[in-house]
Order: structure tokens, then C-alpha cells, then sequence
């Protein structure tokens, strides 16, 4: 298939999404820039909207855990799968993705509901996306929560990083399954790994998976560096709530949650969490805690 901007991609077939554990909420979809982006949409039309944004290799499976938390407080969540994720339309040439391509698409995508999001909870690429479009699009958050997630301008990531980013590029056979696996504190049930690996039946569907790493703008010059220094500088000036809920153990980023604290002005005061045991993909780790802490910051802010 072929969008009309000429961008060659592939969709998973719906029957690979059939026996998913905890996550049997009726898939939709909007249409951005002739692709396919999937989502699921969860409690009351008329609620206070959370949107909540995944990582690199995972999809909107990740937040099963946070989900019926926030809607039995009485928000709706919105969940997107990234486009090359999930349930969404995959661009099979790793040069049809870029980090501004997927900014436009997440912006397009969270423009589409016409809505003042309560919060948005942002972790991994989700962060590094979610924090741009929160740059274009400030009146569009009340709030905003991360946890484990970096806006970086031209700078290393450090070792661990270093580490996964050679190990993307060349491990064979790309098994998203035994990457979260590998990447959590939790031990996940076999149906879980698989619904890790369904978007994915063979490499024609991963050249998103395989292509994110390498767009962390980690180098001076590099892509992306310019359009981040200008998030900063509406993050600097940013005096609504911020909260970060981090699990410091995380190999990759757990060190990270100190630059926020320290360079956006909402974060003062906040009831910011570090949490143990946990890895990378706290939404696994310690979804049920952060759900939780969510609602309990949204609730004493009123």
C-alpha cells in the first residue's frame, strides 16, 4: 500500500491482536498524512481526557496497567499506537521516518479531538514526541507527567543508551517481546511477550523499530537538536503542573528525571516519585503505582 504522498507501508493484520491479555478495548483509527493511526479510547466521553503517549519497541498494550486505574477515577484515556506501532500503518522504508514526522503525526493526531487534555502521561519516545507537541500546542495540556523519557539536544544519552542503540542496529532476529521482557523488573506471562511481538510478523513491519533509536538526537547537528532547544525554551517557561514519576534503576534513562526537576518551572512544589523496584517500561513495572500517583496529583490540584 501507498499513501498519496508516495510513503510505502504495511498494516498488521487484525488477527495477530486476537488473544491480547488485559487489553480487549475496541481498536479506532484517525487518518493522518494518508496513514493509519490507531488508538483505543476508554471511559466517558465527557470526562477529563489523559492522553497517553508510548515508547520504542512497544504500543498502547503498555499502558493495560494504568488505564483502568484512570478511568475508575473518572478519566477518559486516549491511547495511540505511534504510527509504525501497534495496530497503526507501517512505513517500510527506515528513511520515511524522522523525528519531525512523527511530531506532525502525534500533533495531528491529538489535534483531531478538538480537546484540553487534562494531562498527558509521556515515557520513552513517547516523551521525546509528546514534549514537542506539547511546544507547539501548550494550551492544549493542563497538566503534565513523565516518567523515564529525555528531550535531548545534541548531547550523549550515556553508556546505557550507547549500549541499546548499537544493539538495535544489529541484533537478529528484532524481538520486541524479549526486549520488554529483558527490560522489566516484572516477569511477564508468555501472552504478554506475544502481544509485544504482534504488530510484528516479520522485518517488513520493523523498519519503525529499528529506525527510532537512531533518531535520538544524540550528536551535535543532528536532526532534531534545533526543534528540541526550542521545546526547551517553551519548557523553561513552562508554569503549569509537571510531574515526574521515574524508577531510577532503569539502565537507559533512569538517571534522567533531575533535568526536568531542575529546568521546568511546573515542576516546583509537585510530588514528584522515584520508584523501586522498576526498569525502563515503568508502565509494566509500575503501572498500577503510577496510575495512581496520577490521580492523587490531579485530584489535590482540583
Amino acid at each position: 500500500m501507498t499513501t498519496p504522498s508516495g510513503i510505502e507501508f504495511v498494516r498488521t493484520p487484525e488477527e495477530r491482536f486476537a488473544e491480547l491479555p488485559d487489553y480487549g478495548y475496541e481498536p479506532r483509527s484517525v487518518e493522518v498524512d494518508g496513514l493509519r493511526m490507531a488508538y483505543v479510547d476508554v471511559g466517558g466521553e465527557g470526562a477529563p481526557a489523559v492522553l497517553l503517549l508510548h515508547g520504542e519497541p512497544t504500543w498502547g498494550f503498555l499502558y493495560r496497567r494504568m488505564i483502568p486505574v484512570l478511568v475508575d477515577a473518572g478519566y477518559r484515556c486516549i491511547v495511540p499506537d505511534l504510527v509504525g506501532f501497534g495496530r497503526s500503518d507501517k512505513p517500510t522504508q527506515r528513511s520515511d521516518y524522522t523525528y519531525a514526522r512523527h511530531v506532525a503525526w502525534t500533533t495531528a493526531f491529538a489535534d483531531s479531538f478538538g480537546l484540553t487534555f487534562r494531562s498527558m502521561f509521556a515515557q520513552d519516545w513517547g516523551g521525546l514526541i509528546g514534549l514537542r507537541v506539547l511546544a507547539d500546542r501548550p494550551q492544549m495540556f493542563e497538566t503534565v507527567a513523565v516518567g523515564n523519557t529525555a528531550l535531548p539536544v545534541g548531547e550523549g544519552a550515556g553508556p546505557g543508551f550507547d549500549m541499546w542503540l548499537e544493539m538495535s542496529q544489529t541484533m537478529d532476529p528484532f524481538d520486541c517481546g524479549a526486549l520488554l521482557q529483558g527490560a522489566t523488573t516484572v516477569e511477564l506471562t508468555d501472552a504478554e511477550v506475544e502481544a509485544y511481538r504482534a504488530p510484528f510478523p516479520d522485518d517488513a513491519y520493523l523498519a519503525g523499530a529499528r529506525e527510532f533509536p537512531a533518531l535520538v538526537p544524540i550528536r551535535p547537528g543532528q536532526e532534531g537538536v534545533g526543534d528540541n532547544e526550542a521545546a526547551w525554551a517553551v519548557l523553561s517557561q513552562w508554569t503549569r503542573p509537571f510531574l515526574t514519576l521515574w524508577c531510577p534503576d532503569d539502565p537507559v534513562l533512569g538517571g534522567a528525571g533531575h533535568v526536568f526537576l531542575e529546568r521546568v518551572p511546573g515542576a516546583a512544589g509537585q510530588p514528584h516519585e522515584q520508584l523501586r523496584p522498576g526498569g525502563h517500561f515503568i508502565q509494566e513495572d509500575r503501572g498500577e503505582d503510577v496510575a495512581t500517583a496520577m490521580v492523587r496529583w490531579l485530584a489535590d490540584l482540583g
